[in-house]
């Protein structure tokens, strides 16, 4: 499996190979590829390459080792819930059959991650056809960290809309967010608008209130990694202050997701597992300390944006407003 390796953007365009599901699960990790749902896909296609690799004609031990796979992604990252949810049909396909051709298993495994992929193209397509209409000629947009190409199969959400109204005619600026520590705003985002032609500006993550202030920006757009069924959100750090930000200054809060970023199990955002990263991508940039030794640094990876500061949740079935903890369910019961 090839991977676009993201740390070494925007200076750098590398691929690396990923040759296992070990591999695949440490791709994951050290965020070679990360965004909610391209880290799903990636799982997917982590779990068919390890069944291809396996060599036993046992189904038991088949099963077994493809269970102890299926447990290695979803130990990767825990916020993002579309790992858990491609995991989940990889694992279905498994179960379908307890008297199973492990031959025909491997190739129905294989078609499976494929189409989670192929589906995930189309679902961002979906995303960025009914968001459009919520950009006008002439507006401010602002998006933080990265929920483009990069972050999906393809396309985008948060990025996809805002590629689905470009390519209709309309003419827009668009603000980015560095989104420290790791800048996934300034180095990804930022790139791919950069080749799509679309003028983009980048901020330093404390910018966007005085921004919103001199009435630079009429929307803001972000992606997600779970909703909980009450419409409580989990995304990079830093989203909460905006949407805050966003209230104070009576500007549209949006959130565009697939519904497989949805999590009814949740009943709330209380709920969210958050993901703590290692001090040192707070202490270091570059590789180099810019923290006194003995300082000590918080590293929430992501932060919860309650249903009420969101104006509405774009997805591949439409744009759902409130109250979302009955909305979500109708759009789940349909």
């Amino acid at each position: 499996m090839r991977l676009l390796d993201q740390r070494r953007l925007p200076n750098e365009v590398r691929y690396i190979d990923c040759k296992d599901a070990s591999a695949v699960a440490q791709a994951i990790r050290n965020m070679t590829i990360r965004g909610a749902p391209a880290i799903g896909v990636a799982a997917a296609m982590g779990v068919a390459l390890a069944a291809k690799k396996i060599r036993s004609h046992r189904p038991g031990l088949f099963r077994q080792s493809m269970e102890e796979v299926c447990h290695q992604m979803r130990q990767t990252r825990p916020t993002a819930v579309n790992l858990f949810w491609a995991v989940d049909r990889m694992k279905r396909i498994l179960d379908q059959d307890p008297s199973f051709n492990i031959e025909e298993m491997k190739v129905r495994l294989e078609e499976e991650a494929l189409r989670i992929f192929e589906e995930d193209l189309e679902v961002n397509r979906r995303i960025g056809e009914n968001g459009k209409i919520l950009i006008h000629d002439g507006d401010g947009v602002l998006t933080h960290c990265n929920a483009g190409a990069l972050a999906t199969a393809g396309y985008g959400t948060a990025l996809g809309v805002i590629y689905a109204a470009w390519a209709e005619g309309k003419r827009f600026r668009v603000f980015v967010d560095e989104t420290r520590p790791l800048l996934q705003g300034s180095r990804l985002t930022a790139w791919e608008l950069a080749r799509e032609k679309i003028p983009v500006t980048v901020l330093t993550d404390n910018m966007a209130g005085w921004l919103m202030k001199q009435k630079e920006i009429a929307l803001v757009l972000v992606g997600a990694d779970r909703i909980a069924r009450n419409g409580d959100t989990a995304n990079k750090i830093g989203t909460y202050g905006l949407a805050v930000l966003s209230k104070w200054h009576k500007i549209p809060f949006y959130v565009a997701a697939p519904t497989s970023t949805l999590d009814i199990s949740l009943a709330s955002g209380i709920d969210i597992p958050i993901e703590e990263r290692a001090p040192d991508e707070v202490t270091h940039f570059g590789g180099i300390r810019i923290t006194p030794k003995e300082v000590r640094a918080f590293n929430p990876a992501f932060d919860i944006t309650p249903h009420d500061l969101i104006h509405g949740i774009i997805t591949e079935k439409g744009i759902i407003r409130g109250p979302f903890h009955t909305n979500l369910r109708k759009m789940f019961t349909k």
